[in-house]
Formats: structure tokens, sequence, C-alpha cells
């Protein structure tokens, strides 16, 4: 008997159980049937981070930036570079401090960028500053092996 994952709709935010013998990249949402994967991050609004990172059994790691942010606005493209080498492994989201004022304040967000990495529903590792792809790519395997024993 085949298992599932949950996997959370970057598009909708609809949850899926996609098959742990099916291919995640090929996936479609059962709700918008959009793909589940598209090698880019995700922008997210409270809802959306929150499904995110408590719903979905794939883990997620979270960029928090600011328009306003030079550091930011210079590691965007190295975020979405590290979207393409880590999905379907690793969801990637952004999360817009200055639009989701109440989720940053949450999160105890005191510099930005930072990156916070979910697995299981819970914040496993943090880090800030800017970094490019192949350190961001890096940080999050060696943080999710740490996290697996």
């Amino acid at each position: 008997m085949s298992s599932n994952r949950e996997i959370v709709c970057p598009h909708c935010a609809g949850i899926n159980r996609v098959p742990d013998d099916r291919p995640a990249q090929a996936a479609r949402c059962g709700k918008c049937k959009e793909p589940l994967f598209v090698g880019r991050p995700a922008e997210a609004d409270a809802a959306m981070f929150e499904k995110q990172t408590r719903r979905s059994d794939v883990p997620v790691l979270v960029d928090v930036w600011a328009p306003w942010c030079g550091p930011c606005r210079m590691m965007a493209p190295e975020f979405e570079a590290a979207a393409k080498a880590l999905e379907p492994d690793v969801r990637l989201i952004k999360l817009n401090s200055e639009a989701q004022p109440g989720v940053a304040s949450q999160l105890g967000i005191r510099g930005i960028p930072t990156m916070l990495l979910y697995a299981g529903g819970r914040e496993v590792a943090r880090i800030s500053g800017a970094m490019q792809a192949r350190q961001i790519v890096s940080w999050a395997r060696s943080q999710l092996d740490t996290t697996r024993g």
C-alpha cells in the first residue's frame, strides 16, 4: 500500500495528497489544476505562509524580505535559482515583511533578508544576510540533513 505526502499548492493553497511513488515535480493541484512545483519561489501572504509551513509534508524555505532592502533585491535572483535546484524536495516562498508586518513580528525578524527553514510544521533553522544560490542550496540541504539525523 502506497503512502501519500501532503503538498500545499503555491497558487491556491489547496492541500494535495500526492502518492510517494508519484513524482511530485509532475503533480498538479486537484483544486486549481496548476503545477505544484514551478521552479521559482511563491509569494506568500499570512494565510499562504501559515498553510505552507504548517500543512506541507515538504520542507519550506522562507525568504523574509522587503522591497526597499538592497541586499534583499540582490538576493532575489539567487533565491529563484535556488528554487530550481531544491524543488520538489523543498518548497521556496517569499514573505514581504513590509506587506506582512504582523507575521514578520510574530517570527521575531530583526533584520532582512532572513531565511527560515521549516520541516514537520516547525522552524528548524534560520539565517540572516544575503547569500548566493549555491550557498542557499548548501545551507538548506545541510540543515535538513541535520534534522533528519
